[in-house]
């Protein structure tokens, strides 16, 4: 099984993006997703962006990522 986590799409150059994934910045690849713009959001596995999402979706995991790691925090 592979887990992907969303990210926000921050700026986008030309084989790769900045995107903020839950308050961490970081670099991934976007050969999958050429068409991907600013302010997108994309899963990231492994470095690279996997599939462009809806902010709906995204939101939602994000909040869900959270929880998780709030209780292995507590």
């Amino acid at each position: 099984m592979c887990v992907g986590v969303p990210a926000k799409v921050l700026s986008v150059s030309e084989y790769s993006a900045e995107v903020d994934v839950m308050g961490t910045k970081m670099n991934v690849g976007t050969i999958f997703v050429p068409e991907v713009v600013i302010d997108d959001y994309v899963i990231v596995h492994a470095g690279q962006a996997m599939k462009i999402v809806d902010e709906e979706y995204a939101l939602l995991s994000i909040e869900e990522w959270r929880k998780l790691v709030d209780a292995r925090d507590n």
